[in-house]
């Protein structure tokens, strides 16, 4: 990365591009989004000291105001306590270390877990113009969530308005430079589901669930709630199945096994993962250091699964 580029990315970052050519600094800054003052000040700042790289004789620089067009990823269950919310956690992370601009949003309003599986519980994010900025995590994935704005302990009782109304201001937070954002939805088919399909509706769903046969009756319901909105399904990913015992090494399925493909192959859908029940993969959540950050057989199965995703939204462009 030579001095510009640098510099671009320290004062705008995924909003600047430019480079030098015959002693000339020929820069491109995105100020869609910022405030007049806040733009003339960016633009006034990078003029300065991009003037000031050896061998720049002039510094050219156009604004544009470009409206990116995000991809959105749901990460949705039929019921609670699936591990959806480790699922989309390290489904970010793993994107982003394959080069994916992502962000992640935790928009499970009532049980808002994000902060703690990414390692910034208690930093609350800031805001700008109106606009929440996305609170940056040690993995690349700049994150927002109820639960940076509320207490740990503290109940939110919100009735279905105030709780849409949350997720819209977490979605339409100023995510600069960012192109695919993951929504780690609340379980079931509320308020905050409908809320999202009929003002920013997804790219494409991905459905979590455990072998267990009652939680593959929920996650239908998911299911359905997705099909009748007209958001295509990516696929079901099976958690929790499979566990290795650490001392014999003897697999076991306290969930059950088979279901998942079974609902798949019903459904007409994809079977995109089966991720095991694996202690590594609990103590790396409750410490905040997610499996798809390392390099241990978890990581290469969320690694996997990303690795399907990015061929889906490859595949439709």
């Amino acid at each position: 990365m030579d001095q510009l580029e640098t510099l671009l990315a320290r004062l705008a970052p995924g909003r600047a591009t430019g480079r030098i050519a015959g002693g000339q600094a020929r820069i491109m800054l995105d100020v869609g989004g910022l405030a007049p003052d806040a733009a003339d000040a960016l633009a006034a700042q990078i003029e300065a000291e991009a003037g000031a790289i050896a061998g720049v004789s002039a510094v050219r620089l156009a604004r544009t105001a470009e409206r990116r067009r995000r991809r959105l990823i749901a990460v949705a269950s039929g019921k609670g306590g699936v591990g959806k919310s480790t699922v989309a956690a390290n489904l970010a992370v793993a994107l982003a270390r394959r080069g994916g601009r992502v962000g992640l949003i935790d928009a499970d309003i009532h049980g808002p877990s994000q902060p703690r599986l990414m390692g910034v519980e208690g930093v609350r994010p800031q805001a700008r113009d109106k606009q929440l900025l996305p609170v940056p995590t040690p993995y690349g994935v700049p994150l927002l969530s109820m639960g940076q704005l509320t207490g740990a302990d503290q109940a939110i009782a919100w009735r279905g308005p105030m709780t849409a109304g949350a997720l819209l201001q977490l979605i339409e937070g100023d995510w600069a430079g960012i192109d695919t954002l993951i929504l780690d939805l609340p379980p079931g088919t509320g308020d905050v589901q409908l809320t999202m399909v009929q003002r920013h509706k997804p790219d494409g769903a991905l459905i979590v669930s455990t072998p267990q046969d009652l939680a593959w009756l929920d996650a239908r319901r998911a299911i359905a709630l997705f099909e009748k909105a007209e958001v295509p399904l990516i696929g079901l990913v099976e958690n929790m199945a499979g566990y290795a015992c650490p001392s014999c090494g003897a697999v076991s399925d306290p969930f059950g096994r088979g279901g998942a493909a079974a609902a798949a192959e019903a459904l007409g859908i994809a079977l995109l993962a089966r991720l095991p029940l694996a202690l590594a993969i609990r103590e790396g959540s409750d410490a905040g250091t997610p499996p798809a950050a390392g390099n241990g057989p978890e990581a290469l199965a969320f690694d996997a699964l990303a690795a399907q995703i990015e061929a889906w939204l490859t595949a439709r462009g």
